[in-house]
Order: C-alpha cells, then structure tokens, then sequence
C-alpha cells in the first residue's frame, strides 16, 4: 500500500485533543464542562430532538486518561486503516462506526456517555474484516493479525463490563465498522507484471459511499423507530 500522510488521522487526533482543551478550560472558567453539556448522549434530550447528540460524543471525553486511551488506540489503527481504505471511505469509517455506537447505546442504554471508544472498536473490527477479505493476499501474517484482533475485541468488551463504561456503544460501534468494512471495504489485488506490481483496489468509491449511505441509513432508520417508539409509550 502507499505511504499516504493519514491526513485525516491527523485531524481527529488534533480536533479530539482541541475538544478536551475546551472542555477543561470551561471547566476552570465556568465550573461547567459546557462542550460535554451540549454534546454528551442524552436520551432525553435526543428524544426531544437534539439528534447531534448521536455523533457528538465522539469527540468528548471525561478525564485524561480516558482520552489518552482513545487517542493512543486511534493512532494505533488510524494510519494504517488510512492508507488501505483510503482518506474519505477512512473518515466514513470512524463517523459511521461513532454514530451507530451511539444509536445502540441509545437504544440499549439509559446513562449519558461521551468518547470516541464507540468510533475506535469500529476501527477495530474493519482492521478484523480487512484482513479477513485479503487474507490471500497476507497470507499467513493475516491470521496472526485476525486473532490477535478478536483478542484485544474480546478483551476490551470484557473490561467494558465493569460499571459506568457504556459497553453497548462499544458493541455498536464494531457492528457499523464491520458492517461497513464488508460491503464498502477495500478488496486488493496484485496488477501488473514483476518487477512492475502494485496493489488495486477491486472495490470503486461508489460502491464504498453506497455501503456508508445503506449502514448510515439503517442506523438512522434505528434511531428514528426508538425515538417514535418512545414517543408513542412504548415500553424499549
């Protein structure tokens, strides 16, 4: 693959880390974590509207070691799924994954949440659906990886166990992200002759932005039944 600058890897690191400087300097000024008030996933506040809500949390986080976590795991997966999928199907990625992990948790959840964790197990599981799809091509470096993949999931939804971890947005953000990865992925294949051989990608753009809209359209489609749902009295 080439070795593209992860621009857009970048960002959200640079973007994330700017949010917690705000949300602490509103903290020391104002007492109040004013970033975290008008973005936290509320379901309350979801139901009377504020929809924002379902893709905010991605970019808020409750302490320094929450963010460090996160933004470690980012840079970690962020450059390389990069480069393979691309910089736009890459920003679909983690947006996508972000907000159906908030929608499940709004769903499955009561409490108010924030954080990218919900965007990182979706990196997490299109790393898992990547090496699947082309494991011809690793060979058997790529089984290797798709263990040690499950592994740290498995792991990190065991811990998420533990009380005031929001576990169900984790759980929605690696279904968006495979989801994703498996209809919109990059398939590779080896073009050209030796010494003159590069990697393809099978997949158009078009078809990447077909799967985003279909995963994004279904989780919306979520949301939306939850919230008429709820609306109606519906005991969910």
């Amino acid at each position: 693959m080439p070795q593209v600058t992860p621009l857009v890897t970048y960002t959200l690191l640079a973007i994330t880390i700017l949010v917690y400087v705000l949300q602490m300097g509103s903290q020391f000024l104002v007492g109040t974590d004013l970033p975290a008030l008008l973005g936290v996933k509320s379901n309350e506040l979801i139901q009377l509207g504020q929809l924002w809500r379902l893709i905010t949390p991605v970019l808020l986080h409750g302490s320094i070691m929450h963010i460090l976590f996160n933004m470690y795991a980012l840079n970690a997966f962020g450059p390389g799924l990069e480069r393979a999928f691309g910089h736009w199907r890459f920003l679909a990625l983690y947006l996508l994954s972000g907000f159906a992990g908030n929608v499940v948790s709004f769903l499955m959840s009561p409490a108010a949440s924030l954080g990218s964790s919900t965007a990182i197990f979706g990196l997490l599981g299109a790393e898992g659906v990547f090496l699947y799809c082309n494991r011809e091509l690793f060979g058997a470096n790529a089984r290797k990886a798709l263990i040690s993949i499950i592994t740290v999931a498995v792991a990190n939804l065991i811990i998420g166990l533990s009380p005031g971890i929001d576990n169900w947005g984790h759980v929605g953000g690696l279904v968006g992200g495979v989801l994703f990865a498996w209809f919109g992925g990059p398939l590779l294949r080896v073009e050209g002759t030796y010494p003159s051989l590069h990697l393809a990608n099978e997949r158009s753009a078009e078809q990447a932005w077909r799967a985003g809209l279909a995963v994004g359209g279904l989780f919306a489609l979520l949301a939306a039944v939850i919230i008429f749902m709820r609306r109606g009295g519906v005991g969910w």
